[in-house]
């Protein structure tokens, strides 16, 4: 190593030591700071000092280390609040309940849709030689899972084109399920119509949105009328009923079979690599020291700054978030779910996790799994 640049970081490491002690005082009297503010009832924060701070400390610099100053303060600031928080709503509350046993017998699944819908395929490939009982919507499914009528029940979560599917995020919050298991499924979408009809005598076509989303750009210059429905085998069968040469369907060939209908244009998805991403929903967490992804759910006050220090603790112990999604929850405030690779019963995990929840209005774990090639156990 050059000389000079091995002096240099010997002078780094030096002030690296002085600023590490200088920071454990700080958070000395932050604790301090945060006792005083208890025993009179005040708010952790207080915007107003917060920012005079920031000023004073921005004054100190040249112009051009005045935004990494104040960056620099307002983390430690974060910091210190954390800390606070930390220190005044300590428990000895699990963040996720106690693994319960997966069911391997006589095992009832649920899924959103008709025979030959994609939810039929990720259930099936999920739970083979499982009982399967299709609803009509993504609430049903886990409406029967919370009520006893199913063991499991299998939603898409995300679409490796369209993204998100934000309804099945609502209801992992409305119902309290836990995700216990994940697959992907390859996702072929076909404008399917009846024996005899052409692309030309084509003036409606029925899909679920999410299967609209998929075809954009084989469906952005055709003169059609798109009407939703709740599924894309629903689709299909709707258009195998009315035996109507005028009206076709986004679906899979799968539901062309059952259906009797024919491809009249295969593949028409914007990508050849279209995948959706299923979940595994229980009344009850499973997991084991082989679980590898983690999801929650959590939400944050309304100013600048709340994400970055819910975020904070995972940069610092080095945890990576697979994925994060927001969701609104009124006018101003949005919740957010989150994916993390990693396991609960891990203690960085559970250290990190209680760093976060310091910083949050709430958070939520909703599921310790694994992705699924097969069988949810």
């Amino acid at each position: 190593m050059d000389k000079e640049l091995k002096d240099l970081r010997i002078q780094i490491d030096e002030i690296d030591t002085e600023i590490v002690g200088l920071f454990k005082k700080r958070m000395d009297i932050a604790k301090k700071t945060g006792d005083y503010k208890r025993e009179h009832n005040m708010s952790i924060l207080d915007s107003g000092r917060e920012q005079a701070v920031v000023d004073q400390a921005a004054t100190l610099v040249s112009d051009d280390l005045k935004g990494e100053v104040s960056l620099l303060m307002r983390s430690m600031m974060a910091l210190s609040r954390q800390y606070q928080r930390n220190l005044l709503f300590a428990n000895d509350e699990p963040l996720l309940p106690a693994a319960a046993t997966p069911k391997t017998t006589d095992v009832r699944c649920v899924y959103s849709g008709v025979p030959g819908a994609w939810g039929e395929a990720a259930t099936s490939k999920l739970f083979p030689g499982a009982a399967l009982v299709s609803v009509e919507f993504f609430e049903d499914v886990f409406s029967a899972v919370k009520k006893k009528d199913a063991d499991y029940g299998v939603v898409p979560i995300e679409n490796s084109q369209s993204g998100a599917i934000g309804e099945t995020y609502d209801l992992l919050r409305k119902y309290g399920c836990y995700i216990v298991g994940r697959t992907w499924v390859d996702i072929k979408q076909c404008l399917l119509a009846v024996p005899g009809a052409k692309l030309k005598d084509i003036r409606e076509v029925y899909s679920h949105p999410e299967g609209f989303k998929q075809c954009h750009r084989f469906l952005m210059d055709k003169p059609w009328d798109f009407i939703a429905t709740s599924n894309t085998a629903v689709a299909a069968k709707k258009v195998s009923g009315e035996s109507d040469l005028k009206i076709a369907a986004i679906g899979s060939r799968f539901a062309a079979e059952l259906n009797g209908l024919n491809v009249l244009v295969p593949d028409i998805m914007d990508s050849a690599n279209n995948r959706t991403s299923f979940v595994v929903i229980g009344r009850e967490p499973e997991y084991t020291e082989k679980s590898d992804l983690i999801s929650i759910t959590f939400a944050l006050s309304h100013r600048s700054g709340s994400l970055c220090e819910a975020l904070m603790p995972f940069m610092a112990s080095g945890l990576n978030l697979t994925r994060i999604e927001s969701r609104p929850s009124s006018a101003e405030n949005f919740r957010f779910f989150a994916e993390i690779a990693g396991n609960i019963l891990d203690p960085l995990v559970i250290d990190t996790l209680q760093h976060a929840a310091g910083v949050t209005e709430y958070l939520e774990v909703i599921g310790c799994y694994n992705t699924l090639s097969g069988g949810a156990s």
